[in-house]
């Protein structure tokens, strides 16, 4: 794993002032940059396992949260919605950039995180890796999801907003703790056939924008979205190619990989073998050593005051 002093917390400042916490995962020597754009309510802790093997890997990683994540206090003051975390995460990916200093950079995306590269500055981008993002269509889900899905939109998520100003989800075993604006916007998207087509006007057009190389990556166990919800979002990006990997975990030696599992300490043998050859570096023959006495090279400096450690 990534030693410890190589890794750190700051703030960085989003599009419209506000302050976002993000983790950077610095390499000794870097051939490339990857930002970990996360899914619904999955904080930025996480993603530590691979952002560390990345960074060990020679890849400089930042690893985000979405504003109004952290206590419940944050959750029941945040007013952005889902369309304002796409924001959020098009200022990670810029401050990626401004740090990578001309190296490759990857988008690599969990579910919303695969979601939102349309809606940024994706000709910064050399590659798009998106696990397990499609279209939230409620018919699009699982059976056993399905099932479920009219009482979690028409009846508990609007009846525990009113009641608590978020939704707890962790306490209720459901999504995991959510803004209410975010929760509400999400709500008429997964209603709508369209997704975010029910706020975006135009939305096809803009994903059929994105010329940055993409591939595709969903598991077979997956226990929220089918086959279909990942093909319906695959199919909007019409000015690149896609690559569409449909894996079956046992064909790596898992029993299960699920919606999270390619990003848990277990899911090494798909990063060695799916991850790492598709991520955007430097030929490893001309990345040169980094001098002894540098210190971490790529590190970018931090915003608001010294480096501090990752507890």
């Amino acid at each position: 794993m990534v030693s410890y002093d190589s890794r750190y917390n700051e703030t960085i400042t989003a599009d419209d002032g506000r302050a976002l916490r993000v983790t950077w995962f610095v390499p000794a020597v870097p051939r490339g940059a990857v930002l970990l754009a996360p899914a619904m309510a999955t904080p930025a802790t996480f993603y530590r396992p691979l952002a560390g093997w990345l960074a060990e890997a020679g890849f400089l990683t930042m690893a985000f949260d979405y504003r109004g994540t952290g206590s419940v206090a944050e959750l029941k003051a945040e007013t952005g919605d889902i369309l304002r975390w796409a924001g959020d995460a098009a200022s990670a990916l810029e401050a990626l950039v401004g740090a990578a200093d001309g190296l490759p950079v990857t988008w690599l995306g969990h579910s919303l995180g695969g979601q939102v590269l349309p809606f940024a500055h994706h000709g910064l981008v050399d590659q798009a890796i998106v696990v397990a993002s499609g279209n939230g269509y409620w018919r699009y889900n699982t059976p056993a999801v399905r099932r479920r899905a009219p009482l979690l939109w028409h009846t508990l998520a609007p009846s525990v907003i009113a009641a608590t100003g978020y939704i707890p989800g962790r306490r209720l075993r459901i999504v995991g703790d959510v803004p209410a604006n975010v929760m509400r916007q999400w709500r008429r998207w997964c209603l709508s056939p369209g997704y975010f087509a029910a706020d975006v006007p135009r939305v096809g057009d803009r994903v059929a924008h994105v010329t940055t190389p993409v591939t595709s990556v969903w598991f077979t166990d997956d226990e929220l979205l089918t086959a279909a919800a990942i093909d319906a979002m695959d199919d909007l990006y019409r000015g690149t190619p896609v690559e569409r990997l449909r894996l079956d975990p046992a064909s790596y030696g898992l029993d299960r990989v699920g919606h999270h599992g390619f990003f848990r300490d277990g899911g090494r043998p798909l990063w060695e073998s799916i991850l790492l050859p598709r991520l955007a570096a430097v030929p490893a023959e001309i990345v040169a050593p980094d001098p002894v006495e540098a210190g971490p090279a790529g590190a970018p400096a931090p915003v608001d005051g010294p480096m501090m450690p990752v507890g």
